[in-house]
C-alpha cells in the first residue's frame, strides 16, 4: 500500500551499521532543495511518517524543491522504549546511535545534496524532537536548524529512573546545553542557526518541556523562537501536520 503520492520522489536506502550491530534503512523524499533529516516518534521506523499522513501533508512543498526530507529509524526500541534492556546499555545505545547519526547519516545526506560541507535541518515531533535537539546540538557543525514539534528534552525522570553516566550527560540536550564551551560551535548556535520550537497548550500536551529549554538558551544568549499553540492543538499528527506545513510555508526560509 502506498501512502505517499506516486508521482513524489522516494528513495530507499540503507546499509548495515557496524556501530550499532544492525540494517539502518533511510528514505528520502523530494528531489531539490536543502535536506531536513526527520527522526521518528516514540515506537516509529523510518516510514511512520508517510504511515501517518506527514509526508502527504507538505507534499506540496517538496513537488515545488522547498526542502526534501530523509527519516531515518529511531534507537528506541533497543533504548528507552524497551523495559527489557538495562539501563547502562540503553544509555551506551543511545551514544551509539548518536555517533551514527553524525558519522554515518550526516554523510549519506551530503553525498546526496552533492555537498561534503551542507550544514542540515533536524526536525521530529514528540520524542523525535528530543533526538533531533540532541542531534542539533550536539553537534551545529552539522546541523544547521532545529524543528521540535511538541517535544521534551530531557530523559529524566521518566526514562533515567535515577541513573546516570558520561553517556546520558551527553545525550541529553536539558544536562549539556547549560554547560557547551564558548568558541566555534557557539557561535554557530548564536549567529548561524535557526531554532524553533513549536507546541501547544493542547490535549496531551506540555509546553513546559520546550518552555524549559527556551529558558536554558535564553540563559546562555542563544536566539530561538519559541511558539506554543492554542488549546485546540493536542498532542497528535494532525497538529504536527499543520505546523510542519506552516513552518516549511512561512517561518524556515525554505
Amino acid at each position: 500500500m502506498s501512502y505517499v503520492d506516486p508521482n513524489l520522489r522516494r528513495e530507499l536506502f540503507g546499509w548495515y551499521s557496524h556501530r550499532l550491530g544492525m540494517d539502518m534503512p533511510i528514505v528520502r523524499y523530494g528531489h531539490w532543495g536543502p535536506a531536513m533529516l526527520l527522526f521518528p516518534t516514540a515506537g516509529g521506523d523510518f516510514l511512520e511518517a508517510e504511515r501517518m499522513g506527514l509526508i502527504q501533508a507538505v507534499a506540496h512543498h517538496l513537488f515545488a524543491g522547498r526542502f526534501q526530507l530523509f527519516s531515518i529509524n529511531s534507537i528506541n526500541p533497543w533504548a528507552w522504549m524497551n523495559p527489557g534492556i538495562p539501563l547502562h546499555e540503553k544509555a551506551r545505545n543511545q551514544a551509539l546511535y548518536s555517533d551514527y547519526v553524525e558519522q554515518e547519516v550526516v554523510p549519506h545526506v551530503r553525498r546526496c545534496l552533492g555537498n561534503d560541507h551542507a550544514r542540515i535541518g533536524a526536525a521530529g515531533a514528540s520524542f523525535g524532537a528530543f533526538h533531533a535537539a540532541n542531534a542539533f546540538f550536539r553537534r551545529p557543525d552539522l546541523f544547521e536548524l532545529l524543528l521540535g514539534l511538541g517535544g521534551f528534552y530531557d530523559l529524566q525522570p521518566e526514562f533515567l529512573h535515577g541513573y546516570w553516566s558520561d553517556e546520558v550527560y551527553f545525550n541529553n540536550p536539558v544536562s549539556y546545553v547549560p554547560n557547551l564551551p564558548e568558541g566555534p560551535n557557539m557561535d554557530l548556535l548564536r549567529h548561524h542557526s535557526r531554532i524553533h520550537l513549536v507546541t501547544s497548550r493542547g490535549a496531551w500536551e506540555n509546553p513546559g518541556y520546550s518552555e524549559h529549554l527556551s529558558h536554558l538558551l535564553h540563559q546562555r544568549g542563544i536566539p530561538h523562537n519559541l511558539d506554543i499553540w492554542g488549546h485546540d492543538m493536542p498532542h497528535d499528527w494532525p497538529t504536527w501536520y499543520r505546523q510542519l506545513d506552516h513552518y516549511v510555508a512561512e517561518r524556515l526560509g525554505y
